[in-house]
């Protein structure tokens, strides 16, 4: 366990021991990835701050369950990615949207010409994953966002790491086909 685990293993000792300024720093620090899981997931601003919220207020209930073997981060998003993907049960299985696929987008012109074509490209991009199933979707935010491991990931979504890999495989070919073939 390296310094920084050690810090949130003890940040949330406090927190069960009651210390609010203790919860208080671990809500500082993972509010903005728990707000960017939950945008990319509900794509819709309003509804992630209400499910920052919302985790967080369960993460409250739920810190004594906290296994200081796990990491902190993929203990959270687990508890988010959970609480998303309820919500996108109760839209009646709507589509998931992503709007930022930076990572898998590069380009080496600079200037307003680049920025636009990056900004189409991250168009292009985002409607094509909204055509995966959730299911997929959901593996691939949390490897290639949170880079979580397959185990964490496993884990967060309740299935086998087998499970997780055939997700992720299934997902990048389907992405890469909807995009091979403008089936957006």
């Amino acid at each position: 366990m390296d310094q920084t685990d050690e810090e949130e293993v003890n940040l949330i000792r406090q927190a069960q021991s009651g210390d609010q300024a203790a919860f208080a720093l671990l809500v500082q620090r993972y509010t903005g990835a728990l707000f960017n899981q939950a945008y990319r997931m509900l794509n819709d601003a309003q509804e992630a701050e209400d499910a920052v919220q919302e985790v967080f207020l369960r993460v409250y209930h739920r810190l004594d369950s906290f296994d200081p073997e796990r990491r902190l981060l993929a203990w959270l998003l687990t508890i988010g990615s959970n609480y998303c993907i309820d919500r996108l049960r109760r839209r009646r299985m709507r589509w998931l949207t992503l709007d930022d696929v930076a990572f898998w987008l590069k380009s080496d012109r600079p200037g307003p010409e680049s920025h636009a074509l990056l900004d189409e490209q991250r168009a292009t991009v985002q409607q094509a994953l909204q055509t995966l199933p959730d299911t997929y979707r959901s593996a691939m935010v949390l490897r290639y966002w949170h880079d979580l491991s397959y185990l964490e990931i496993a884990e967060a979504l309740g299935v086998s790491e087998s499970t997780v890999k055939t997700r992720l495989h299934r997902g990048r070919k389907m992405l890469a086909d909807a995009l091979d073939h403008g089936v957006l």
